[in-house]
């Protein structure tokens, strides 16, 4: 009887997760799109801005799945409660614990689909959708909203594209002198990895010498530099879209440069801990179900949860920037939302019990 039990609610509660998080994911693939749509032109066309957006539902999907086990936990067994289903299990001897282990067994097997997503698909994706996006809209030039900036060693350099293979095209490069002033500028409209160093190519650079300038064209041109190919397509993706070895390593190398990390160790320790933040607010939603939601509308369940998930999100959200202001290590940004709901969630389902 345990095993059809275990089947029924898991099914309720997988179903219901998982229709949770289409909606989830067609919304930010709709509200992606409607972001996009200002910037369309020749060459950045409807159809190469829906593969860009697509390209992005991996990620959406790993960053949205706690809030979507939270309210699809809701509405799975909200659902068996109003049909009185969930009291008859207990007349039954089913105990308040069973029920939140049976609970936590599709979610746990959605945790490790998401570790998975999160890990290796949404970074590919990420990068791929980023390097196809700034192909279509830069036209070798320097702009703040397109590409990427990065600073090594007293350089400043912003590249247009980069491809998920490592392959470069439109690096620009600042130098500065140790007074601070601009020593040259650079372009060189590719760039690719060879034998552990850069070799640019077609450079145009321009040396800026007392009251005159000196301009040299190179065919190809030796770069040394410690930004490799694998810390540059990190660079092309938002934190949040990172592996959490990529934000790991990545933020080892911004601390050897002497730049802040505190960024991207947030983004590695929310990551670390998102199994923790995933069975943290399903404790608040089993707990919810049998206390103050165990009468209510399906929709009031749903504005509950979506409220709960968001406050969740919004506090770790706070208190990243706090902990970096106040000199907190990054781990508790993360972990304090997670234990708070934790011991609340084990506390309101003891006192169900």
């Amino acid at each position: 009887m345990r095993r059809k039990l275990d089947r029924y609610i898991g099914k309720q509660v997988l179903l219901s997760i998982l229709v949770v998080m289409v909606i989830v994911v067609g919304l930010d693939f709709t509200f992606r799109v409607i972001e996009e749509l200002p910037e369309l032109n020749e060459r950045y066309t409807t159809l190469i801005m829906l593969g860009y957006a697509g390209l992005n539902m991996p990620a959406a999907f790993y960053e949205f799945l706690p809030l979507g086990c939270l309210v699809g936990c809701l509405i799975g067994l909200g659902g068996l409660a109003s049909g009185s289903e969930l009291t008859v299990m207990r007349a039954a001897g089913i105990s308040v614990w069973q029920l939140v282990r049976m609970v936590l067994k599709p979610v746990i097997v959605l945790s490790l689909l998401a570790l998975v997503v999160g890990e290796y698909i949404a970074p590919y994706a990420g990068a791929l959708s980023e390097s196809i996006r700034a192909h279509h809209l830069n036209r070798g030039t320097v702009s703040a909203r397109a590409g990427v900036w990065h600073r090594e060693s007293g350089e400043y350099i912003h590249i247009n594209v980069v491809t998920p293979d490592g392959e470069t095209r439109g690096i620009t490069r600042f130098g500065l002198a140790p007074d601070s002033s601009l020593s040259y500028s650079s372009y060189a409209k590719s760039g690719r990895y060879q034998n552990g160093a850069w070799v640019l190519e077609d450079v145009t650079e321009t040396r800026f010498i007392e009251d005159r300038t000196q301009t040299t064209v190179y065919d190809t041109q030796a770069w040394e530099i410690e930004l490799n190919p694998q810390r540059l397509k990190v660079l092309m993706v938002k934190p949040k879209e990172m592996s959490t070895s990529e934000l790991y390593n990545y933020s080892q190398y911004l601390e050897e440069q002497e730049l802040d990390n505190d960024r991207f160790m947030q983004s590695f320790w929310r990551k670390a801990f998102q199994p923790l933040a995933i069975i943290g607010l399903v404790l608040v939603a089993v707990s919810f179900i049998f206390g103050s939601l165990r009468s209510v509308s399906t929709g009031q369940r749903i504005i509950t949860g979506v409220v709960v998930g968001m406050v969740f999100k919004i506090s770790q959200d706070i208190l990243a920037p706090l902990s970096s202001l106040y000199q907190v290590a990054p781990v508790w940004s993360a972990l304090v939302p997670i234990l708070i709901c934790m011991l609340l969630g084990g506390w309101l389902i003891k006192r169900a019990g």
